[in-house]
């Protein structure tokens, strides 16, 4: 790159659409693993003082939306992971519905505002584009948590790739 290379004549190696598919991939998957889970274990199962699945996909459904929410609104939302979800079937439909949310609010945000600083949820610094990532991190850490109790509980977990 030389000294007259203006930011706008880089190249990009991921689009704004190419980051949403790839995270509504993980969110397909992740589906695929609440939807596994028989519904008792999905609420009550733990290891080691882990968390219920369920309370982990809570916690996705508390940051996902929310997060992108406040990004496109720019108005702070508390960090509310306590949802009054009773079964899977109600887990299931709040994560379609967060889904089809993610879609409406990422079309909202104006590629050039992927790198602005923002504070999420009142607490967390960073960008916009690494609190996205932060969003997505996430669920594939607690989706890992997920496979290893259903591995733990006899169930085989859908394969990874398969997003």
């Amino acid at each position: 790159m030389n000294a007259t290379t203006t930011e706008n004549q880089i190249a990009k190696v991921i689009t704004s659409a190419e980051l949403l598919e790839h995270w509504q991939g993980h969110r397909r998957l992740t589906r695929r693993v609440i939807d596994a889970f028989p519904e008792k274990e999905l609420f009550e199962y733990s290891i080691g003082g882990m968390r219920p699945f369920a309370a982990m996909v809570q916690e996705l459904l508390a940051i996902g939306v929310p997060g992108l929410r406040e990004i496109t609104g720019g108005k702070t939302e508390a960090l509310n992971e306590h949802l009054d979800v009773k079964s899977k079937a109600e887990l299931l439909e709040l994560w379609d519905t967060a889904s089809e949310d993610i879609n409406t609010y990422w079309t909202q945000i104006p590629e050039q505002q992927f790198h602005d600083r923002i504070v999420t949820f009142g607490q967390y610094e960073g960008t916009v584009i690494s609190s996205i990532l932060y969003f997505i991190d996430n669920e594939i850490h607690h989706r890992g948590e997920g496979y290893v109790y259903l591995r733990s509980l006899g169930v085989e977990p859908p394969p990874f790739w398969a997003r």
